[in-house]
């Protein structure tokens, strides 16, 4: 696939979803950062669920810290994993309130110091909250990068590198949530929505189909 082409592609995109973002609610730096955290092999429709009881009690994280495990298992047991998560946002609280000053970082290293964030989250924090031109890949954004040919590799890192690499500049701040937002509602793992697709005309997966 060309440059133009992929040009094209996010232009497409970009006029059928003018304002991407995510879908995460949050209505503070510490709630999307939690949300995040808890978002791992999990539904944003299922982290709002649960984190609209538990911000209802601790938003902060001050609040968060002071919660016993057992309280945050119980607010957020609806989720995946919910025991590891549990702990990972009690802990990264503290560790905001010990160096950080109770502020989310705006730097990869300090975020990827704390627990359960990762390579992923901390691009989703850095985006979403700071604007950076940084895309995180999750299982949308991997698999469409491969389907339509925009950026294909063998690993999440490699199909980073490669959209990042490859994607027009003036489209970088919006990649991530313009593909992520794809992936789910349209390109999706299964029967994907090829009629209703904005670039079908363009997607180099039909090509490959028998």
């Amino acid at each position: 696939m060309n440059h133009e082409k992929r040009r094209a592609i996010f232009s497409l995109l970009k006029k059928n979803t003018p304002n991407p973002t995510t879908e995460l609610i949050y209505h503070s730096p510490f709630e999307l950062l939690i949300s995040v955290i808890l978002s791992a092999q999990t539904t944003d429709i299922a982290v709002n669920k649960a984190t609209k009881k538990l911000f209802e009690i601790a938003n902060t994280p001050l609040s968060l810290s002071n919660l016993s495990i057992d309280k945050i298992e119980g607010l957020i047991n609806s989720i995946g994993l919910y025991k590891n998560k549990a702990r990972n946002i009690q802990l990264t609280s503290a560790i905001l309130l010990e160096k950080f000053n109770a502020k989310v970082p705006a730097n990869r290293n300090d975020l990827e110091s704390l627990p359960g964030v990762g390579r992923k989250t901390a691009n989703v924090i850095l985006n979403t909250l700071f604007n950076e031109p940084v895309i995180a890949v999750d299982t949308h954004i991997f698999r469409l990068a491969n389907r339509i040919n925009i950026a294909p590799a063998k690993t999440p890192l490699a199909v980073e590198k490669r959209l990042t690499k490859l994607t027009p500049n003036e489209f970088l701040n919006d990649a991530h949530h313009l593909l992520i937002l794809h992936g789910r509602y349209v390109c999706k793992s299964i029967a994907p929505q090829c009629g209703e697709c904005v670039i079908s005309s363009l997607c180099e997966y039909k090509k490959k189909m028998p």
